[in-house]
């Protein structure tokens, strides 16, 4: 009886992140030699949680490395929807990650463990 129910709960969280991925990468937008996705994740989270959620979308999606970041913020108003915000990179020292704010460009690591917003990135 549990298996009977355990797999329709399987297929309804299996469409749910389908549609939550689609919604991500929405159309993506080629800046250099990178798809950009069209929308942030809807939450800030943590950086170990940002590399995780950004491989869950598939087909090579990732953390933008620390110069990629740096391209998105150059590109903002091109790609649009960006917060003024801190982005997360892939970048990592010591338990820190890489960040950039939106707002004004400034970059720095900053603990793994604090929130920041996440884009996904992916080479072509």
């Amino acid at each position: 009886m549990n298996k009977l129910l355990f797999l329709p709960l399987l297929l309804i969280a299996c469409l749910c992140f389908s549609q939550n991925s689609k919604q991500i990468v929405g159309k993506p937008v080629k800046i250099d030699k990178i798809l950009v996705a069209e929308n942030d994740f809807p939450d800030q989270m943590e950086w170990n949680d940002a590399k995780k959620a950004c491989r869950a979308l598939g087909n090579g999606w990732r953390l933008p490395t620390k110069a990629e970041l740096n391209i998105l913020y150059r590109n903002r108003k091109k790609i649009g929807g960006f917060s003024i915000n801190a982005y997360w990179s892939s970048a990592e020292s010591n338990n820190y990650g890489w960040f950039q704010y939106f707002g004004n460009g400034f970059q720095n690591f900053n603990i793994e463990g604090n929130t920041a917003f996440v884009r996904a990135v992916r080479s072509f």
